[in-house]
């Protein structure tokens, strides 16, 4: 993927209201600049002011990383394990005219340790929460970004049918997963865009449950949260199966939520309210007597990050779906003692509608 990383950084250049762009190691950095850091005792931060100057204060064992991207044409304030970082905070503040300054900052991923380091180096540096307006220029996708996403999905979907023609109750939940990450990775995914969720009968009523040893029995739930990653971008789906034969409430519960997954989807698109999306799922859901069972919002914002925060499939949010923002719809139901079922597809809004990326049938809860 070519991506033109000096117009993203112009696009962040442009947030109002403060007089520079602090950057911390994840998303937002390999967004906007394509370096990857690991957030750790180290302080490492990107600082993007007015000008369009891109400066960083770096550890020097990282500095070799900005040695090999002369395009950014990064300043660099270093420093040493002997010296510490206090220095390079000073200088950067003093060198970039920052005294008196409001910063931007991702209040999500910027730490309290940097914050304290920069109003240590000058008093008068103030700060302001720019997280919302950092995330809103990730979430309008661009159509490199849908095409890498469309081909994790493939992939993701291609291992899911290999795990389905290789599982049998009397597999724990743990070889299930190692097994459809062993697919994903041998079909050319780069890897888990998250652990795999594989819940098991009971299990499978934990919204946000853990990998367990249980071993899966005949005539109860399944349920496969995963998704691999192709070009830094993810994923993320969600399917439930029944192998063998489930009771009528099982079946009830899968119904219902297929066809809250399917109201949503009729609802999204340009224009829609986010809370719209979700009143569409919450609703079959809760005409069917399920509703103190629907226990999340109805999707995520859906990109480099994983989950991101806009646009937000939840209750009462008026702001209204624009084309190129990417998401998933994954209404479920969560029955303690009995199980629950998810079903989660991803999805682009274009200019006239929505773009279905996952195509994994879901029409059969038998298996």
């Amino acid at each position: 993927m070519q991506i033109n990383h000096a117009a993203r950084l112009e696009k962040l250049r442009q947030i109002a209201g403060v007089d520079a762009v602090i950057l911390a190691p994840g998303t937002n950095m390999e967004y906007f600049t394509g370096l990857q850091f690991h957030l750790s005792e180290r302080p490492t931060l990107a600082i993007l002011t007015p000008d369009g100057q891109l400066s960083f204060i770096i550890p020097y064992l990282e500095v070799i990383k900005l040695q090999q991207r002369p395009d950014l044409d990064a300043r660099l304030f270093s420093w040493t394990d002997t010296d510490g970082y206090e220095g390079a905070f000073r200088a950067a503040v003093a060198d970039l005219g920052l005294a008196g300054k409001t910063l931007g900052m991702d209040g999500l991923t910027v730490r309290v340790t940097e914050l304290l380091a920069f109003q240590q180096a000058e008093p008068s540096v103030k700060s302001a929460a720019v997280e919302r307006q950092i995330i809103r220029i990730l979430a309008m996708k661009a159509p490199d970004e849908i095409a890498a996403m469309r081909r994790a999905v493939q992939i993701s979907e291609a291992a899911l049918e290999k795990m389905l023609a290789w599982v049998r109750p009397g597999l724990t939940e743990r070889a299930i997963a190692d097994y459809l990450m062993e697919q994903m990775r041998a079909l050319g995914s780069e890897g888990a865009a998250f652990e795999p969720l594989i819940q098991t009968g009971p299990n499978s009523a934990l919204p946000h449950g853990m990998l367990t040893d249980r071993a899966l029995g005949a005539d109860e739930f399944l349920l496969v949260d995963y998704g691999g990653r192709f070009e830094g971008y993810p994923a993320d789906i969600t399917r439930t199966f029944c192998l063998g034969k489930p009771t009528a409430e099982m079946q009830k519960i899968y119904d219902t939520v297929l066809a809250a997954n399917e109201a949503a989807i009729r609802t999204a698109g340009p224009g829609v309210a986010m809370g719209a999306v979700d009143k569409a799922a919450r609703d079959v859901i809760v005409a069917a007597g399920y509703g103190e069972y629907f226990t999340h919002r109805t999707g995520h914002g859906l990109g480099l990050g994983g989950h991101e925060l806009i646009p937000q499939i939840a209750e009462n949010v008026t702001d209204l779906l624009e084309p190129g923002m990417s998401f998933t719809i994954e209404p479920g139901i969560y029955v303690p003692g009995l199980g629950g079922v998810r079903i989660e597809d991803d999805v682009v809004v274009t200019e006239t509608g929505l773009d279905v990326l996952t195509s994994f049938p879901k029409k059969s809860l038998s298996r």
